[in-house]
Order: structure tokens, then C-alpha cells, then sequence
């Protein structure tokens, strides 16, 4: 049985905040008394399954002196012999457990999310497949009881997607979607194609926590705002005012459009939305940058350079090349049911978190081949 990482650091911290609890003003800042809260919880109950792995460890080690011991009663030995394997499962569950509540959770893990979908590369049929993709995770959304708000668009005139930008809001989103950055590849036959060729076109995939005011301070003097009037579907008035809002982020460069609302300042309330959201996503990758060493092979690097995964519509599959999971379910997974690609990311995530923490190298994952 390998022993789990000290405990102590752990309980002085537990120690800690439950002394910040019973401060008379701690409920003053109700959002930091909620962090505060949530974070005295899990290591209450970290502590608490730290101590029941202890006691099975105990009754682990008393079985099996039982078992040696040859002056104990023969009924006792086959008993303890029989309580072994479950004892040992228990603890190897519990050890688990623990060694899950030990890895620092993500903060932007609990947040709502901003999603950005654009085709890429092949014209048409990738903004065909970006729209695909944007039913898929609207679809996904709603099975989880989650809201999808739409928040700036581009059409491409056979009805796809050259962008999609959209808020989703509900309970971990981030935490389900982060691992969705990258490049997504489409092979099939497009609708256009009069010989049957099979097309490969890809689509990028951006997903980004959102930032609330107090995330990202944005000072007004470094905004170029521009309005002009809106173009395209929205109804009778659409073109009648300047209601699309662009603005321009001196010091990064970055650009947020939004035209979806009649409204000017609904626009503009969008786009300080996705720009709150895009500052702080960089400011997370540049600090990763700076502490750590870039990970080629890490699950959810965000790279949106990289190709993530493809979907093969001719042979009803769908792979994800950093775990190399296959899955022949493709019309069930452009359905929404995309819960178990997610799944088994969040599971690589963990294995390489728990590897870290204990010094203890995960199997070795298989990688997808390049031509799959």
C-alpha cells in the first residue's frame, strides 16, 4: 500500500479558514466568504476521507497479522481472509478520493463560458460544420440544464457559420468544455460535390471562462469603440440604426464585434462580455507560460493551432488525437451526446494531475495515428 501525500499542510489550512468562519465581518464580502466556504468544505471533507482511509488501513494491516498468526483461532484466520479483498478495495477507493480533493481545483472551473466557433480551412463546408457544431454543443447544453445565450454571428450564404460566438451559462461549464479548444477536423463528401470525393475542411474551436468585472480591470481611455449601422437578418428596423458595436483593445490589439441586437448598448454590454473573457483567458495562458513548461502531450493545452480531433463521416467515427479515444457513434455524438468524449479528457486530465502529485507516472496513453 503506498502512503498518500502528507496530510498536515492540509489540516493548517482547514485550520485557517475555519478561524476566518467565525470572524464577525466575514460575511461582509459575500463573494469572498463564498470562496472562503466552498473551500473549508472540500477540505473538511478532504480531511474526514484521509482519516476513514487511515482506519482501513488499520483493519488492512490486523486482517493480515490474523491471517499469519498461527496460534489464532482457524474460523478468525478464514474470516479476515475473506474481509481482505473488500478492506483493500476500500482503501484503494479511498486513496483515490483523497488524492482527487488534494489537486487544487481549477478556479475558472465553476464559471460560464464563452464559446467561439469559426470555420477554418474548405470554404462553405467548414462554416457548414461550424453551424453542425454549434447545434452539437447547444444540444449537449440542454441536456445538462444549462442556458445558450447567442451573442454575435456571422452567416456564410449557404446558412453556415463563418463565426459563432454564444455565452453558456449553468453549473462547471467551463470545467466540462475547456478541453474543447483546438482545431476540429471534418472529413466527408460536401453537399456540393457532384463526384462523391470525400473533402477534409476544419473548423477552430475557442472556449473561454467568463470574466466578471472584478477579473479584468479594462480601462475605458484604451477602448476604440465604433458603431455603425447593423447588416444582414434581424427583422424590420435592423438597418435603420447604428446599433453594431466594435471595439478595438488598444494594448492587446484584440477585436470584438457584435451586431445581433437592435440595441446599441445591449452590443456593446456583449462585446465587453467576450472581451473580459479573452483577456482573461490570455492572461491564464501567460501564466502558465511563465511557470511552468509548456506540455505538448497536456490534455487542454488550448492550442488553437493544434488539430484536436476529426470527424469521419464516412466511417461513422470520431477520434480525438491527445487520448487517442475512437468512438463509431458520430450521428449520436452531432446529436449532443458528446458527454462521453468529454468524459474520458477529464479522466486523462485527472491521471496527469494525480501523476504529478504522487510521483507516479500514468499508463501510457495510445495515440491516435496522424491519418486517422
Amino acid at each position: 500500500m503506498e502512503d498518500l501525500p502528507d496530510i498536515l499542510p492540509f489540516r493548517r489550512r482547514l485550520d485557517e479558514l475555519s478561524a476566518q468562519l467565525a470572524e464577525p465581518t466575514f460575511y461582509a464580502n459575500p463573494r469572498r466568504a463564498a470562496e472562503v466556504t466552498r473551500e473549508q468544505q472540500r477540505l473538511a471533507q478532504m480531511v474526514a476521507e484521509h482519516e476513514r482511509h487511515a482506519r482501513t488501513r488499520r483493519e488492512i494491516a490486523e486482517a493480515r497479522a490474523l491471517q499469519r498468526d498461527p496460534g489464532a483461532d482457524a474460523d478468525l484466520r478464514e474470516l479476515a481472509a475473506q474481509e481482505l479483498p473488500e478492506l483493500e478495495q476500500r482503501e484503494a477507493a479511498s486513496r483515490r478520493t483523497v488524492l482527487l480533493a488534494m489537486i487544487p481545483p481549477e478556479p475558472t472551473d465553476s464559471r460560464n463560458t464563452v464559446m467561439e466557433i469559426r470555420a477554418g480551412t474548405g470554404g462553405d463546408e467548414a462554416s457548414l460544420f461550424a453551424a453542425e457544431l454549434f447545434r452539437m454543443y447547444s444540444r449537449f447544453a440542454d441536456g445538462q440544464g444549462w442556458r445558450v445565450q447567442p451573442m454575435s454571428s456571422s452567416v456564410s450564404e449557404r446558412g453556415g457559420f463563418k463565426e459563432v460566438i454564444f455565452l453558456i451559462t449553468g453549473t462547471d461549464v467551463y470545467r466540462q468544455l475547456k478541453f474543447e479548444s483546438g482545431v476540429h477536423r471534418v472529413q466527408r463528401v460536401p453537399v456540393t460535390e457532384a463526384n462523391g470525393r470525400i473533402h477534409t475542411s476544419t473548423v477552430t474551436v475557442a472556449v473561454l471562462p467568463e470574466a466578471e468585472e472584478v477579473d479584468v480591470e479594462i480601462d475605458p481611455q484604451e477602448l476604440e469603440i465604433t458603431v455603425s449601422r447593423a447588416s444582414g437578418p434581424g427583422g424590420q428596423g435592423v438597418n435603420t440604426t447604428d446599433s453594431a458595436v466594435q471595439i478595438l483593445h488598444r494594448p492587446t490589439g484584440l477585436i470584438v464585434s457584435c451586431a445581433d441586437e437592435r440595441s446599441q448598448l445591449k452590443n456593446k454590454a456583449k462585446a465587453l462580455t467576450v472581451l473580459r473573457s479573452r483577456l482573461l483567458k490570455r492572461r491564464e495562458e501567460e501564466e502558465k507560460a511563465k511557470y511552468a513548461a509548456t506540455r505538448r502531450s497536456q490534455i487542454g493545452s488550448g492550442d488553437r493551432s493544434e488539430r484536436i480531433r476529426t470527424y469521419n463521416f464516412p466511417q461513422n467515427r470520431l477520434t480525438d488525437h491527445r487520448i487517442g479515444l475512437t468512438l463509431h457513434s458520430l450521428p449520436q455524438i452531432m446529436e449532443g451526446s458528446i458527454g462521453p468524449v468529454m468524459s474520458a479528457l477529464q479522466q486523462a486530465d485527472f491521471e496527469e494531475r494525480m501523476a504529478a502529485l504522487t510521483g507516479v507516472a500514468p499508463m501510457p496513453v495510445r495515440r491516435a495515428a496522424d491519418d486517422e
